[in-house]
């Protein structure tokens, strides 16, 4: 069964989403209601942080207000209380991504779930080279000769903790390049995962480009090539129905400021037999079982991985989160985001002068658009819809070699989530269509 429907599956199966519902859906966000130099916010950075409904920013207000507490080291009252509440988070994420629970570990952001899993990679070659750990450790060592391979359009976030690893392994970077329109080049991709890949690390939906990669079709071929296959699901996880045992990744990350949640907080996912044999990355305590002045022995995951006192209250609001995403319906979401994404793309592509990144319009697409104002720098474009109250991000997205390989140095991304209005989207539209004129490009 494939985990992103279409447009016509997601008609039959579920009622559409609508203005005059995303106006109510308004109302949960206090945020939104405000004016930003005279005009009336139109809030459309959500690729980069999004924002808080009132049930998440209570959810983390009647933690501390009602049982804050060190979870895992207390037997009173308080500390039992918040031990639970923390625990039945992580149950509650783990069934948001179709996960088991002890494969859900927390992290501050995505970023750290991959750094985490790059240094246990690295680990787990020194723990083989000392006879260190289980048998099967010895195949996730990376070595010279071994290849860990990215796509040319990937964050930053998950292209640099591999560049790092190969550095410390020895083991080879490689990239499976993009089309002219931003999809990947699947025919290269299939002769460059092969016996030497031990990871293959890719991006679900660009957040410069908007597609959606063929996960499944990629996993495909790095398990049979016998790699690790590692997923950012940054862009996905907030936005479309997400299933990590349908997509048959063993490694997943996302982060919760992007999914309605706090800053702070976030989620790796792991296939248990993987993150039980893989070594800690952050040592100490609470993630141990025996110490002694020599050594220690270490829990399995996810606690293995958990090290020091955790972010409980932001994992409470993360679950919070995810309850009104799910409550709110993700097929429904993505319903609605697709075409924001559509109605922006269809605009701006009929605007003189605009280049806009990845898919043409009436091309499957997340709720985002990159795109490039010909003679006038993405900063100025951004500055400019700011003075009428239109929030947007511009620059490199954390996405440098992605920009450099289509010939720019930043762009201009609009993105939108499940409190943007068509509304919002023609504002835009009408603001973006006034740029070039304004400073006379």
């Amino acid at each position: 069964m494939a985990v992103v429907s279409t447009p016509a599956t997601l008609e039959r199966a579920v009622p559409a989403m609508d203005n005059a519902e995303v106006l109510r859906i308004r109302n949960d966000f206090p945020v939104l209601d405000q004016l930003v130099n005279g005009q009336p916010l139109v809030y459309l950075d959500s690729g980069a942080t999004s924002q808080n409904p009132l049930s998440v920013i209570e959810a983390e207000q009647e933690f501390y207000e009602q049982r804050n507490a060190a979870v895992h080291r207390g037997a009173h009252h308080l500390a039992v209380e918040a031990t639970e509440a923390f625990e039945d988070a992580r149950q509650t994420m783990a069934d948001f991504i179709g996960a088991d629970y002890v494969e859900t570990i927390w992290t501050s952001n995505a970023t750290e779930g991959l750094n985490l899993l790059s240094y246990a990679l690295s680990n787990a070659g020194l723990w083989a080279a000392q006879g260190r750990g289980d048998q099967a450790l010895k195949g996730l060592a990376l070595k010279p000769g071994d290849e860990i391979v990215v796509t040319e359009m990937e964050h930053h976030a998950n292209l640099i903790p591999w560049q790092e690893l190969a550095f410390r392994t020895g083991a080879t970077l490689r990239f499976i390049p993009i089309a002219d329109d931003g999809s990947l080049r699947m025919d290269q991709a299939a002769a460059i995962i092969g016996p030497r890949t031990k990871v293959l690390a890719f991006t679900h939906a660009s957040n410069v480009l908007g597609i959606i990669n063929p996960v499944q079709e990629l996993a495909a071929l790095g398990h049979d090539a016998g790699a690790l296959v590692v997923l950012d699901a940054c862009q996905s996880a907030p936005h479309l129905p997400l299933d990590v045992n349908e997509l048959d990744v063993d490694f997943a990350v996302f982060s919760g400021h992007k999914m309605l949640a706090p800053t702070g907080i976030g989620v790796l996912y792991g296939r248990q037999e993987l993150l039980d044999i893989l070594p800690p990355f952050l040592t100490g305590g609470s993630m141990i079982t025996t110490v002694t002045m020599e050594r220690a022995e270490y829990l399995p995951a996810p606690q293995r991985f958990e090290a020091g006192t955790q972010r409980i209250s932001q994992a409470i609001a993360l679950a919070a989160a995810a309850n009104y995403l799910t409550e709110t319906g993700l097929d429904r979401i993505h319903r609605w985001e697709a075409d924001l994404g559509q109605r922006m793309v269809a605009g701006l592509e009929g605007i003189p002068g605009i280049r806009v990144l990845g898919p043409a319009a009436g091309k499957e697409r997340i709720g985002l658009a990159a795109f490039d104002v010909e003679g006038v720098h993405a900063h100025d474009v951004g500055q400019f819809l700011d003075s009428r109250g239109i929030a947007v991000r511009v620059g490199h997205h954390c996405a440098q070699p992605l920009h450099r390989r289509l010939g720019l140095t930043a762009t201009t991304r609009a993105s939108a989530y499940l409190y943007n209005t068509t509304d919002d989207v023609d504002r835009f539209l009408e603001a973006v269509a006034g740029v070039r004129a304004y400073f006379r490009a």
